[in-house]
């Protein structure tokens, strides 16, 4: 592992300072029209966060293909997965295991191509133009997407307008003082679902198939009724500290507590009492009566797999012969076997 690996931010930030820029201005603009799905986001954002348990890092090294398909210059990025270095090497790719992933996902999604690859950095440096001439055999002119985890990066001036902390680029030649360099143009990107990803990022958000509609009617009416709780308590607190001098009293904040009291419905006489008993009384006896029927229905099944068992018991059984009865003489008592021995 080297030590851009461990921290490829530190070594970014030092050749920010020494090197050019490789993204050019906002003033040169493409006329590529990217649609982002979810399903990439998800992945690249998994890949991060599993890394980061995995080597104990805040930025690991981030590496994968970006699948997709590409109409003239309208781009969708549907899929990805991820990459491997060579061993000792993170700045040379593994093209043996790029080939063989991108063929299987070619057998499952044939309509998908090789459109480009992701990182996480938190600028595009000269580093990613190496990187990035490794995949043009691959495609003629592959997309960057990066993930920028730095807090600072978003902003409400850039050129995607997006809350999420991606920026895709689009690879370019500059040709300054009759020299020419590798540089990337910055792309806006518009994120764009379908009716099953909508379904599935649903899905994932309430906690997938575990989760029912009940379930989370509750947890909404929990969070309702806690965040009601906490701010009682701030009035609470607030009037408590009038009372003490600990704080100035704003008499209109005073009188507006007394109008949101006032317009409370009065809780605490005998008719509230009585009806608030009968349904809590209520409630019990139907949760008592699940529970009953749960245990009945339990008590049941066991009752039938216990039949089930004796009866098969039973069949296996070997006959076994046993002492025969002697009948008595005729006039002799039923009972005196001895007798008759």
């Amino acid at each position: 592992m080297t030590s851009w690996e461990i921290c490829p931010h530190h070594n970014m930030a030092s050749m920010d300072t020494d090197e050019q820029s490789v993204v050019l201005s906002s003033s040169a603009t493409s006329g590529l029209s990217l649609s982002l799905h979810p399903l990439p986001i998800l992945n690249i954002s998994e890949h991060l966060t599993r890394l980061k348990l995995q080597t104990k890092s805040t930025v690991p090294f981030v590496l994968g293909a970006l699948l997709g398909t590409q109409n003239g210059r309208e781009v969708e990025i549907v899929n990805s997965f991820e990459l491997a270095t060579e061993i000792g090497r993170d700045d040379i790719v593994d093209h043996g295991f790029l080939i063989q992933r991108r063929d299987q996902y070619k057998q499952v999604f044939p309509s998908l191509e090789f459109i480009g690859w992701y990182t996480v950095a938190s600028t595009v440096t000269s580093r990613h133009i190496a990187l990035h001439e490794q995949f043009t055999g691959y495609c003629s002119t592959p997309l960057l997407l990066v993930l920028q985890c730095s807090t600072s990066s978003s902003s409400t001036t850039d050129v995607t307008g997006q809350a999420l902390p991606f920026r895709a680029y689009e690879p370019s030649v500059e040709i300054k003082e009759r020299r020419t360099r590798s540089v990337f143009i910055e792309v806006p990107f518009k994120v764009e679902t379908g009716e099953a990803e909508r379904i599935a990022v649903d899905w994932t958000a309430k906690g997938g198939g575990g989760s029912t509609s009940l379930e989370s009617h509750l947890h909404t009416q929990q969070a309702a009724v806690k965040m009601l709780h906490e701010r009682i308590l701030v009035l609470v607190q607030y009037v408590a500290n009038a009372i003490a001098g600990q704080v100035p009293k704003d008499h209109s904040v005073l009188r507006s507590l007394s109008a949101l009291i006032a317009s409370l419905p009065a809780s605490e006489n005998n008719a509230f009492r009585e009806e608030f008993n009968t349904e809590y009384e209520d409630v019990k006896l139907t949760a008592f009566l699940s529970v009953l029927t749960q245990s009945t229905n339990t008590l049941n099944n066991l009752v039938d797999k216990h039949l089930i068992m004796s009866g098969g018991m039973r069949d296996e059984r070997p006959l076994i012969a046993g002492p025969r009865r002697r009948v008595g003489r005729p006039g002799g008592m039923p009972g005196d076997w001895s007798a008759h021995a």
